[in-house]
Order: C-alpha cells, then structure tokens, then sequence
C-alpha cells in the first residue's frame, strides 16, 4: 500500500524526540481531511478519533520517540531511508508504523461497535499522555496497543502479546554514624547496612504469574551503589538502586530490607505491567492475525513494559500487536519491515471489524 507507507515516512520525518506537537498536529490534520470521524486534541497534546456506536475497541499508540542517534539526524532533520523492504530512522519501529497502520485501519474499518484511534505523548517518559488520557476519562471497553510483537513466536511472524511486564524502579538508603576510619567502631558504617540489605534482596523470589497458559517470569536486581565521601570516613549514607520487573498480580517482597536497621525502601517508578483478561478478545485478535499472514501467530509475552500497563490497571481489556521486532527499538539502526506496517493494517482493520462478535 504505497498510501500507508508514505503516511509511515511522513511521521517518521516529523521530529518528536523533545516536542511532539508538530507530530501531532499531522495525526490531526490527516484524521480531520482523511474522516469523517469526532476528532479531538487534548490539553496533553493526545490525539484521539471515535467514530461507531456499541461497545468500544481502541487502537492505541503513541508519537512520542526516545533522542535519536546522531547518524539518525542531518541539518536538524530526521534522516529516513528506504531499502530492501524496511524503511530506516527514529520512530519506524517504536512506534510509527504502526500508528500510521492504526491511522488507515481506523479510516477504513466499517465497525462492529465503536472504533477508538488513540495516540499518545509521552510514552517514553513514563506514559505521560495515556495517564493523563485515563484521568481525563478515557476508558474504552477494549484496546489492541500498537507496540512490537513481531519475530516473538517465529520469524516473519506478527504474534498477539496477552501480557507483559511492568518496572518497579525504587532505592534502598542505608543511614549510618560517621566517624573517622581509623575508629570504625565510633560510627556505623552505612555501606555495611546497605549490603545487609542486598543480602535481603538476592534472596528474594522473583513474581510469576500465568496468563493463558502463558508463563511470565519477573526480575529484581540491584543495579547501582552508592555510597561514601571519602576513603578515611566511615560512610554515613548509602544508596542502592533496584530494578523490579514486575507481572500481573505481583511484586517481589522489597519491604522486607526495612528489616535491616537504618534502611530505608523508596519506591521511584512503577510501570504497571499488563494482563489481558478476556481470552475472547484474545483469541479474536489472534484470529485476525492469522488472517493477514501466512505464518502461524500465537498468544505470547512480552519482556517491556507499554502503556498496555496503564490501559489494563485503569479497566481497558488490552492486547499488544504491532510491527515493531526485537532488538529494533531505541537503536541508531532502528528500522521495520514493510510489509510488515501492512501486516498490521489488515490485522487491526479486521479486529476493528470483527470485534465485538454478535
């Protein structure tokens, strides 16, 4: 479809990385000349379409990108190449393929209920415009969000993501007495305090959960110290930095380093993770799946957190189906497969006009 990939190149040209209101001034633009549909902006720059009466079904995204490269940039300009069927440059795979095949999708699905287009700021930075959208009201029945499930299951094969893992990001403080390091025992040693706390934690079991008879595993992990002034000072303060990724359902047990005297647990980031919880939506987007290709889609998992996450703890059934594939996103070689955007028009166009079932 010549239309949907020059609709893809034109939003990968746009620069969104530090403003992201040229780019959504061009989802705007398209969506008012292109439909016919109740178009909106709001305050957080979101833009959103609905067009349909019944039960809602959402196409979400987002236009927001991470900074790019500098290979990815020229003259202040986004650089966009195409070659060998894969179109090149900041956004193609996270996420702008499939916002543009979401764009056409909704455009061209004659709806079973209420059909939902969503693009959100600042996904990147912690789901800014999706948790604003949420608070504002935004709360459809069901969502496919457009994130990378592509080359899960297999190659060359779009996959429907039915849950995924969130990010806990917190800091352990050890507090202390200092002293002079040539009478340790005048002080308590902070960092001491701080290593009895990642003891507590390396003992700690990772969360798991099942969804669909999928299985997925969570993590925690210290990534970071920190602690001392200065090589004969007995540290007052030390500081551990933890990453948790979480699953539906669960956390691991951090509370417990307040076990340990003088720790402290501060939770920083919580980047909710997502489970669907209809297995019929499931097993309707996976339908339309296996429709648009010749490979065989499965239900899977997906290891990154999306703003599936705030969708699904705010009451939305979600799915995550998009082009993007792994080891794609955020890189300065960053790129997605053609056909592949047009995988995902006809996936979402058929969800949209299959789903709800009567």
């Amino acid at each position: 479809m010549r239309e949907l990939r020059e609709l893809t190149r034109k939003l990968v040209s746009t620069p969104s990385h530090e403003d992201e209101s040229a780019c959504g001034d061009a989802i705007e633009s398209w969506l008012r000349g292109e439909t016919d549909a109740d178009v909106t902006r709001d305050e957080h720059g979101n833009v959103v379409a609905r067009k349909g009466e019944g039960t809602s079904l959402a196409l979400v995204g987002h236009h927001d990108v991470v900074p790019p490269d500098d290979s990815q940039i020229d003259d202040g300009e986004y650089v966009v190449e195409e070659r060998d069927g894969r179109l090149y440059g900041r956004g193609t795979a996270d996420m702008k393929g499939a916002v543009a095949a979401s764009m056409l999708a909704f455009r061209d699905a004659d709806p079973a209920g209420e059909l939902v287009f969503a693009s959100f700021v600042g996904e990147e930075v912690g789901g800014e415009g999706a948790r604003g959208a949420i608070a504002d009201g935004f709360a459809p029945d069901h969502a496919i969000v457009g994130e990378g499930s592509t080359n899960y299951s297999g190659a060359d094969v779009t996959d429907v993501v039915v849950a995924h893992k969130g990010r806990r990001a917190s800091t352990v403080v050890a507090r202390g007495t200092a002293s002079h390091a040539s009478e340790p025992e005048a002080g308590e040693n902070a960092v001491y305090r701080a290593c009895d706390a990642v003891d507590v934690i390396r003992d700690l079991d990772a969360p798991e959960a099942d969804v669909f008879g999928e299985r997925l595993s969570g993590s925690v992990v210290v990534t970071e110290v920190d602690g001392g002034s200065a090589w004969n000072v007995v540290p007052e303060r030390c500081e551990v930095t933890v990453d948790e990724r979480t699953v539906p359902g669960d956390y691991a047990d951090l509370e417990r380093v307040e076990s340990v005297e003088g720790v402290e647990w501060v939770v920083e980031q919580d980047l909710p993770p997502m489970g669907c919880d209809d297995e019929a939506f499931a097993e309707a987007v996976l339908g339309a799946a296996a429709r648009a290709q010749a490979g065989d889609p499965e239900l899977v998992t997906k290891p990154h957190a999306t703003d599936a996450g705030w969708l699904a703890e705010a009451g939305t059934t979600c799915v995550v189906c998009g082009a993007s594939e792994p080891g794609e996103a955020h890189t300065k070689t960053e790129s997605v497969s053609l056909s592949v955007v047009e995988r995902c028009y006809e996936i979402y166009r058929d969800a949209a006009e299959s789903w709800p079932t009567t």
